[in-house]
């Protein structure tokens, strides 16, 4: 089966490394041709543009920045799809949007699958991501064999759109776990504790979670890199407001943490490192919020291994 996959950023690019390393017959196009020629140089192929790689291909992978480029994208490869065509949508986007841009590609024939990934780019960049999918059963199935080379642990989440929501859920929570150990940190530093020993304390503890083990180190180390950055966060949070509106939920955390965002976009820049949004508390306190030993960036320390389906407990 060939594949096409559109955007070769930082999720994007790592995904279809996986794809092109274990020997999958990958064609790529992104607008910055420089990223495109280094994968041409690892052996894909290369393309004219969206419409030239829906009718050359069997799948086409869309990894964007938000709904918008992908509608944008869907609108030149559409005339494309013929029966059998597979277009999986891997960007963080909204459920409404993916179930529109869905119904056009079946009522053209061609199956559509939203599976966008979750655990960071350390583990995108390895194949251990994990990854969710929405679809039918069937479509399920036949794609299987990719998701299993671009992540780990691949959940079957229920129909088209399921997996677009259950996605801004977790980058709710994952926001919410980064706010949280910001206070943390600002606070056990300001009460005169140790930040190595503080890490430790919050990870052996039951205030651990996937995000201070991670992000929590690059915190201290000082670079906040995680290669995800505050207009992101503030897009995804917003998603997760819509699910939420659209089902008569009265959130209050939600609604502050996007504030916390506008915030932090206002003072330091939408493009400025996620993490950094500790800032605002250094400024406030004065204090630095570093310690030595962390990590400038997360590395997957994890073999590459062969992805499996992760079948829902009570199922």
């Amino acid at each position: 089966m060939k594949v096409g996959f559109i955007g070769l950023g930082n999720v994007g690019g790592k995904l279809s490394g996986s794809l092109l390393r274990n020997g999958v017959d990958l064609t790529v196009h992104d607008l910055n041709d420089d990223l495109v020629e280094s994968f041409v140089a690892q052996g894909a192929k290369r393309t004219e543009g969206p419409a030239q790689l829906m009718a050359s291909c069997d799948a086409v992978i869309t990894c964007l920045p938000s709904p918008a480029a992908s509608a944008a994208v869907m609108d030149e490869m559409l005339p494309e799809v013929t029966d059998g065509k597979i277009w999986m949508e891997m960007s963080t986007t909204d459920e409404a949007e993916v179930k529109r841009l869905g119904a056009m590609v079946m009522e053209r024939g061609g199956a559509a699958v939203d599976c966008p990934v979750s655990g960071g780019c350390h583990r995108a960049a390895t194949g251990n991501i994990s990854i969710f999918a929405g679809c039918d059963r069937a479509t399920f199935d036949r794609i299987a064999p990719f998701l299993k080379t671009m992540g780990r642990r691949i959940l079957h989440t229920g129909d088209l759109g399921s997996a677009s929501i259950l996605k801004v859920v977790t980058n709710y929570l994952a926001t919410a776990n980064l706010v949280t150990c910001c206070e943390a940190l600002v606070t056990a530093k300001a009460a005169g504790m140790d930040l190595n020993t503080t890490y430790e304390a919050m990870k052996i503890s039951s205030g651990t979670s996937f995000v201070h083990e991670t992000e929590s180190q690059v915190i201290l180390n000082g670079s906040r890199d995680i290669s995800f950055t505050m207009d992101l966060v503030k897009k995804d949070a917003g998603l997760f407001q819509e699910v939420a509106d659209r089902n008569n939920v009265p959130l209050e955390i939600a609604p502050m943490l996007i504030e916390i965002f506008n915030d932090g976009i206002a003072r330091f820049g939408e493009r400025e490192l996620s993490p950094n949004i500790i800032k605002r508390l250094e400024e406030a306190t004065g204090l630095d919020i570093t310690a030595p030993g962390f990590p400038p960036e997360m590395v997957d320390d994890e073999p590459e291994e062969p992805g499996y389906e992760v079948v829902p407990q009570g199922k």
